[in-house]
C-alpha cells in the first residue's frame, strides 16, 4: 500500500466542478482565488428612445431663432411666399387706332393715363348725337315742305335733301361713350368712334384687370397686417419672458435688530 493512501478505499477521481455538464470531456481549468475577477453582470437591454417628430424647415428656423428674431424670419418667409405666388403680368392690349391702351397696371385713353387701382369700373355704350339727329330730321322736313309748296326748284331741293340726310345719318350713327368711375372722384367720359362690340370686349378685359388689381391690393394689405400683428405679439412675448426671468426684490425682515 503506498504511503498516504487510506486503507479500504480506492483511488478516486476529482469531483466535477459545480455547474459543469456530466458529459463534458474536457479537463477542468483551475484558477487561483487571489487573481480571480468576478464576471460583471450583463447590462439590461435599454429601450431605444423614439426620436421626436421633425418640424418643417420654416417652423424649425423660427423655434431655433427665438422670440427676438421671429418677426424678421416671419417677414422674410412672407416676402418669399409673396414672390412665389406673384401672378404673371398680363400682356398689353389695346385698340387698333391706339386710342385705348391697357397694361397690367395702367389704362391710357386718348393720352390720359389712369392706374388700375384708381378705377372702380368702366362702362361703354353707344349714344347718338342728338343735335345732329334733330338738325337732320328737322332740315329734311323743312326742305320737303318747301318743295311741295313750289317754293324750291328741283336742283336746290335735291341738294337740301342730300345734306339733311347726311346730317340725319351722322347723328343716328353717333359714337361710343366710355365712362370711367374713379374712386373718390367724379366719373370721366370719353368718345370712342367705331363699332361698339370691339370696345365692349376691351372694357370687359379692363374691368377684369381692375378687379384683380383690387384683389392684389387687399391681399397685400392683409399680409402686412398679419406681419405687424406677429411682430407685436413677438415683442410682447419677449417682454413677458424678460419680466419672468428678472428676480424679485428680496423680502425685508421685520425682526427687531
Amino acid at each position: 500500500m503506498p504511503d498516504g493512501d487510506v486503507p479500504g478505499e480506492g483511488p478516486q477521481a476529482p469531483a466535477p466542478l459545480a455547474g459543469a455538464s456530466a458529459t463534458a470531456t474536457a479537463a477542468p481549468t483551475w484558477v487561483r482565488h487571489s487573481t480571480a475577477v468576478p464576471a460583471s453582470p450583463a447590462l439590461p437591454a435599454q429601450a431605444i428612445p423614439t426620436p421626436p417628430p421633425v418640424a418643417p424647415a420654416p417652423v424649425a428656423a423660427l423655434v431655433a431663432a427665438g422670440p427676438e428674431s421671429e418677426p424678421a424670419v416671419a417677414t422674410e418667409a412672407t416676402l418669399v411666399e409673396s414672390v412665389e405666388t406673384l401672378p404673371t403680368p398680363a400682356p398689353t392690349v389695346g385698340s387698333a387706332d391706339g386710342r385705348l391702351t391697357l397694361t397690367d397696371t395702367s389704362l391710357t385713353v386718348l393720352g390720359h393715363t389712369y392706374g388700375l387701382r384708381e378705377l372702380e369700373r368702366a362702362e361703354v355704350q353707344p349714344v347718338r348725337w342728338l343735335l345732329w339727329y334733330l338738325l337732320g330730321g328737322l332740315g329734311l322736313a323743312i326742305v320737303l315742305i318747301l318743295f311741295l309748296n313750289d317754293w324750291l326748284r328741283t336742283l336746290p331741293t335735291m341738294a337740301g335733301l342730300l345734306a339733311t340726310a347726311l346730317m340725319l345719318l351722322y347723328g343716328h350713327r353717333g359714337t361710343n361713350r366710355l365712362r370711367l368711375v374713379l374712386l373718390g372722384r367724379e366719373a370721366v367720359h370719353f368718345a370712342l368712334p367705331g363699332e361698339a362690340d370691339g370696345w365692349r370686349r376691351l372694357v370687359s378685359e379692363l374691368n377684369r384687370r381692375v378687379y384683380r388689381a383690387h384683389d392684389r391690393a387687399a391681399a397685400e394689405a392683409a399680409r402686412l397686417l398679419a406681419a405687424l400683428e406677429a411682430a407685436r405679439n413677438a415683442a410682447e412675448a419677449a417682454i413677458q419672458a424678460q419680466a419672468d426671468q428678472t428676480p424679485g426684490d428680496p423680502a425685508i425682515s421685520d425682526a427687531p435688530a
